[in-house]
């Protein structure tokens, strides 16, 4: 499983119908990156509730919220019409992605099929910030998001004081 401060390894996924790379997210800003074990399973679903039911927030602070899993675009696009699910779901069938961030099997097992249940917060700089795992809940995942919206509020704050102060004569 990769680490904070490793670098995010860098992957191709649809969205919309298009090519894109977290490489090109990367450069609109941080992306919560969220690895799930499957759709419409009980614990999956609420933790798409959550990011879905946070996504306003998460977007408002310029972070992008991708979810990986080893289903088929079918049962995603399924999944996301059923819950309103506003993020893009990346398949990951083959599960390359899964196992280029070791996040393979499942409730800790490394097992040939499923996905921990494991939130990255990789920055601009293509770098793991942040990271929660919880292969049972949802908690330790929406005190996670909970530390994003935080640090990057402040953030926002700190950049804005900044601005204010230099437009006001103030230091730079």
């Amino acid at each position: 499983m990769r680490g904070v401060g490793e670098a995010a390894p860098d992957f191709t996924f649809s969205e919309q119908g298009r090519r894109r790379t977290l490489r090109e997210c990367l450069a609109a800003g941080p992306v919560v990156l969220y690895f799930y074990p499957a759709d419409f399973t009980p614990v999956c679903t609420k933790e798409a509730c959550m990011f879905r039911d946070l996504h306003g927030e998460l977007v408002g602070a310029g972070v992008k919220v991708l979810g990986v899993s080893p289903q088929n675009e079918s049962s995603h696009e399924a999944f996301r019409a059923k819950h309103r699910i506003p993020f893009t779901l990346i398949a990951d069938p083959k599960r390359e992605i899964i196992r280029a961030y070791g996040v393979g099997g499942m409730f800790g097992l490394p097992l040939p099929f499923g996905a921990r249940r494991v939130t990255y917060l990789i920055g601009t700089d293509g770098r793991i910030a942040d990271r929660a795992t919880g292969e049972f809940g949802i908690s330790a995942h929406a005190r996670f998001v909970s530390r994003v919206l935080e640090n990057r509020a402040s953030a926002i704050t700190d950049a804005s004081a900044s601005a204010d102060s230099t437009h006001n004569g103030g230091p730079a």
